[in-house]
Formats: C-alpha cells, structure tokens, sequence
C-alpha cells in the first residue's frame, strides 16, 4: 500500500490551476517539487493539507481517503517561506504551540520541545522571540514546530530560500539527518536544484498547472522526457537515430557525428539522448588510454563563470551542449573562446529517454 497516493487531481481557482496530477509515494519518501513561478507547487501542497477541495481527483494518506477531511485532522505538517512563527511567542511557545492541542500533561510538553530543540540545536534560543533570530535559526523553530506534532506528512514551502549559501548548506545537512530518522516523508518545493541533489529521492517537475514528469531523482535528472524538463534540470537532449547494435552498446547518429549508449533500442528508431554536464569531460587534445565511448570535437562557443566552477559552451557541428568544470580546470587547459576542445562522455552517461 503507498503511503501518499494523488490521483487525477484537478483544481482550478482562475489564474491558478492544477490539472491531472498523479503522484505515488513511499513512507520514508523525500519528494522535491521544482517549476517555475505560478506552475501550481503551492497549490499542490494546500491542496494536500486541505486548503482547497479539488474539483476532481482523489488523495489518500496511508489508505484513507482524506480529500474531504478537514486539515486539522489530516495530521499533515507545513513549513513556509516566511515560517509563518508568531512573533510575540518565545521559541518554546512556538514549538509547543500544536503540541498543547494533542498533549495535556505540561511536563511532556517541556520534554518533547527541550528533545526536539535540541535535536536541532536551538535549545539555547528557547527563551527568545523569533524577532530576535537570523533566518536560520527561524528556520529550525518553524521546522521544530513542524515534526513535534509527528505529522504523518511534512510539507515544505521554500523553507531554505531566505539563507545565505553557507547557512543553507548547514540547514540541507540538518535536514537529512533529522527526517531521515524520523522515516517521515517529505514533499519540499524549491527552485534550487542544489536542495533536490542533496535531499530528495524523489523529483516531479512542473509547468503551467501541469507535472511534465515525475519519478526517482535520478531517472528525473538523467532521462527528461522532453525538452521543457531537460532544460528545467540542465540537461543536453539531443535528436538523433539508431544505426547500429553492437557488442551490447547503442550507436546513435547525431547531427554529424555518432554517440554510444549502453541503453537498448532499435536500429532505425527516432531517438531523443539526454546528457548531464557534468558527466562530460574536456580536453585540448584526444586523450589517449581511456574507455569512454564517446570523444567530440567541438568547439569552445562561450564561457560563463559561476564562481567557483564555469559553464562551457560547447558546439559540435550545428548541435550546442554545456559542459560543467572547475575554475581551475579552466585555467589548467588555458581554455579561450573559439579553442577547438574534445568532449569525452561515458556509454554509460549517454541515456536514451
């Protein structure tokens, strides 16, 4: 039995709309929610907390059917971009606050908060107001007044855009260890691909109201179905055709020069190839004694910097592709625009969706 199940969901409230969501998860699931601005993700998750009654389609918690149960019984958790925290309330209070609605006994309550805040090391911030705390720190009491209620279902609103780079590292790291013992199952909405790497097992992408794919981060990221999701995650999607099948590899004709891919098809077939920037590698001269499949001569169209590591573009014949390397890696080739360069790319990295 899956533990979250969306099925056939429709919502329309005029300028924003959900149309044929179908989403499973797992208990234990992290689900990250990525799109555009006004691409329904919000919509999404008040629509599973119950905000909202869809016009059509279904959403069972655990097997019951909840799409007319009123939130406050759902036991479903929220955390916002703002954190939504009652400003005139200590941290304790804030904390405490959906716990009292379950738990009577005042020395439980002052046990479970004391445990929680500890856990996420603000338990020296319990006498203070969140007026008084960076946003990091908000992030924990509005997360901390989240899971103390043990919902069966986190949802997350953007909970880490307000932090800084370095905070938002601790913030992901914290995260992962806090639910991953809980086994609870999160669904995350962000705009940062960074935050889907580092925590989500799970990936749906959306687009005007619509989810243009969903499934395991990896298949997400590595195979999109189309072009909107390739471009979404970063990845090259490329048009080409089988020619051949050998010695189990996949030999692809693309523009004009070949890709090998140790994914089956069909001699003859229209095929799409995905391929992820990073999982390319460039070097000044054909390199000698290595097993990659796959060396293109292309070259050096632009190079854009993005702080400690650069985007490559790259053009072989009429076909463009990105290439992600380190500054210094830069340097090291003394790579210039207009530098002929090969690509070099695994079978294994070159995936037909």
């Amino acid at each position: 039995m899956s533990f979250l199940k969306i099925e056939d969901l429709h919502l329309n409230l005029g300028e924003f709309f959900l149309q044929e969501i179908f989403i499973t998860l797992q208990q234990g699931d992290y689900l990250a929610v990525i799109g555009p601005t006004g691409a329904g993700k919000t919509l999404l998750l008040e629509s599973i907390i119950g905000f909202w009654k869809p016009d059509r389609g279904r959403i069972h918690l655990v097997g019951k059917d909840i799409t007319d149960e009123l939130p406050e019984k759902r036991r479903i958790g929220i955390v916002y971009q703002d954190y939504a925290l009652l400003p005139h309330f200590t941290v304790y209070e804030n904390i405490a606050y959906g716990l009292k609605k379950k738990e009577k006994e005042k020395k439980r309550i002052r046990e479970k908060v004391n445990r929680m805040a500890a856990a996420l090391q603000i338990d020296h911030l319990l006498h203070r107001t969140p007026t008084t705390l960076s946003g990091g720190e908000q992030q924990r009491v509005a997360l901390a007044r989240a899971l103390i209620v043990e919902p069966k279902l986190l949802l997350m609103d953007e909970p880490l855009s307000a932090l800084d780079p370095q905070t938002r590292r601790e913030a992901r790291s914290l995260l992962r260890k806090i639910i991953s013992g809980s086994h609870t199952t999160v669904i995350h909405i962000t705009h940062d691909l960074d935050d889907a790497w580092a925590l989500a097992n799970k990936v749906a992408i959306f687009k005007d109201g619509k989810m243009m794919q969903f499934g395991l981060l990896q298949d997400v990221f590595h195979c999109p179905t189309n072009r909107f999701v390739a471009d979404f995650v970063g990845a090259t999607l490329l048009e080409g055709k089988v020619e051949e099948r050998k010695e189990g590899f996949t030999i692809i004709h693309v523009d004009d020069f070949h890709l090998v891919s140790l994914d089956e098809s069909t001699i003859g077939e229209s095929v799409r190839v995905a391929i992820r920037p990073e999982n390319i590698v460039v070097c000044k001269s054909i390199p000698k004694d290595i097993s990659a499949q796959n060396i293109i001569r292309a070259k050096v169209e632009e190079i854009l910097s993005e702080g400690t590591t650069c985007v490559l573009c790259l053009k072989a014949n009429h076909t463009a592709f990105s290439v992600f390397v380190a500054n210094n890696a830069v340097e090291r080739l003394d790579l210039k625009q207009n530098d002929a360069v090969y690509a070099v790319i695994k079978a294994s990295n070159v995936r037909i969706v």
